[in-house]
């Protein structure tokens, strides 16, 4: 299977295709930072209206109709879009769906006159940072300073788009 076999529609977090990708990233945070998933689903969602276009948006990654990647973006300032949740199914990775998300927000936020990208991930999530620095994101401080969370560092990044 390759990259070019996802469809990619545009979401909301209480979607139904949405919603085992948040079911099993509470799951992984939850072993890795510690609380129980019920502790992180109830976090995760982000607002609904700073979902909504034309600042913010979802995009689900669908393979044959299930839902295997996908990620949020919302207005940070006038020229940045903060990425939120990028997810990919913990049985569908190594497959390229990471890279193949993030070009298609990087191309939905481009299209929405954003020129910069800006995320937080954790210390404890390895695998983004990897592909972070792999597509040309440029590790940063954080934009502002962030409660204490236990055992969650943030690592900021952010990307021009050209």
């Amino acid at each position: 299977m390759t990259e070019t076999q996802l469809e990619f529609v545009s979401a909301t977090h209480d979607d139904p295709l949405a919603q085992p990708l948040l079911a099993e990233l509470a799951v992984e945070y939850a072993q890795r930072y510690g609380g129980t998933p019920d502790i992180h689903l109830a976090w995760l969602p982000v607002p609904a209206d700073e979902l909504a276009a034309p600042a913010g948006g979802l995009l689900i990654g669908v393979l044959d109709g299930v839902p295997v990647t996908g990620g949020a973006f919302r207005r940070f300032d006038d020229h940045t879009a903060e990425l939120k949740r990028i997810w990919t199914d913990s049985a569908h990775r190594r497959r390229g769906y990471a890279r193949a998300l993030l070009t298609a927000l990087e191309t939905e936020i481009a299209a929405r006159g954003y020129r910069r990208l800006y995320l937080i991930t954790g210390n404890r999530q390895p695998e983004a940072e990897a592909l972070y620095d792999a597509t040309g994101y440029a590790r940063i401080a954080p934009a502002e300073p962030l409660p204490d969370w236990g055992p969650f560092r943030p690592i900021a990044f952010e990307k021009w788009l050209a």
